[in-house]
């Protein structure tokens, strides 16, 4: 159950996530793996301290495994930096630790999630302000949580008793989140978060394809039976002119394989959806670099990128 006693039905990640609740956290890290989970956990740079006697479960996802304070700085300097692990130290003397780790979360990943954080509702009376941030309440009101930042800091935040006793009433949101958001007062002006990556998405829910819009089952080609979609035109790497005779010029964008309906993006940006046919119009709005992709019935992708002139 969720932390309140109550179940709201389905939800949308976005709202899953600022609203801490559990079933839908257990739900996708089902469908992800524990394992998966505390790989990418110790690609960051943590520390989690698991049970030796038996596998990592369901459980990690709501808490159920040992971090420090310092190991959720961690995770969340590396969402900040747009997946990229970021090492810790305790000065500020000599050249910063070198990160040898591949990428904790693809940029694009980073970034939803971030985008998510920074709609977290403050603690009662506190706005937030542009800050992306996340706070927790451990098991028996033992620890009280709050992590979070800007475009420019990452801050933590712990309370509780140094001997682990539970304290009625301990909450993050109550107890840790102000203080978060006082050191970022304190800090000074609040630095922007990041802009959105190439690739993203910026599409309500009703405007995705039907198997996007719910979480859960396979998506893969061989499960499916049939061949992912390919866009076909225009090819990747290619040059394309954006005015021809007449003025302003029209593209006809093609897809093979897949499985329809298409829906067509232009940088993140829905610019069309095809119930049946293969081919789709298409007017850009200015020159550069352009990253085109089309999503099938099934939920499979296809892009490439192209070069307006």
């Amino acid at each position: 159950s969720n932390f309140d006693r109550e179940f709201q039905g389905t939800v949308t990640v976005r709202r899953a996530l600022q609203r801490s609740l559990n079933v839908p956290a257990v739900r996708l890290l089902d469908a992800v793996g524990p394992a998966r989970l505390v790989g990418r956990l110790r690609r960051a740079g943590a520390e989690p301290v698991l049970s030796e006697l038996s596998p990592a479960g369901l459980a990690i996802g709501l808490g159920g495994v040992g971090v420090r304070l310092t190991d959720l700085v961690t995770l969340y300097a590396a969402i900040a930096r747009g997946g990229a692990p970021v090492m810790l130290r305790e000065t500020r003397d000599g050249p910063p630790p070198a990160a040898a780790q591949p990428p904790v979360l693809d940029q694009r990943a980073a970034w939803y999630v971030a985008s998510i954080l920074s709609g977290v509702p403050g603690p009662s009376g506190v706005a937030p302000d542009g800050l992306a941030f996340k706070t927790g309440t451990s098991y028996g009101y033992r620890d009280a949580w709050a992590v979070g930042f800007d475009g420019a800091h990452v801050v933590g935040v712990w309370a509780g008793r140094a001997d682990g006793a539970p304290v009625a009433g301990l909450t993050g949101i109550d107890i840790a989140a102000p203080l978060l958001i006082d050191t970022f007062t304190r800090l000074g002006r609040r630095v922007p978060l990041a802009e959105p990556p190439p690739g993203i998405l910026t599409v309500a829910t009703a405007g995705l394809p039907p198997p996007l819009r719910h979480v859960g089952g396979p998506r893969g080609g061989d499960a499916l039976g049939a061949e992912a979609p390919e866009i076909a035109f225009p090819p990747p790497g290619s040059r394309i002119a954006l005015v021809g005779e007449g003025g302003a010029r029209r593209f006809t964008l093609k897809v093979r394989n897949g499985s329809p309906p298409f829906t067509w993006f232009a940088n993140g940006a829905p610019v069309a959806r095809e119930p049946f046919a293969r081919t789709a119009q298409w007017s850009p709005d200015g020159p550069g670099f352009t990253t085109l992709s089309v999503v099938d019935g099934r939920g499979r992708a296809s892009r490439v990128q192209v070069f307006l002139e």
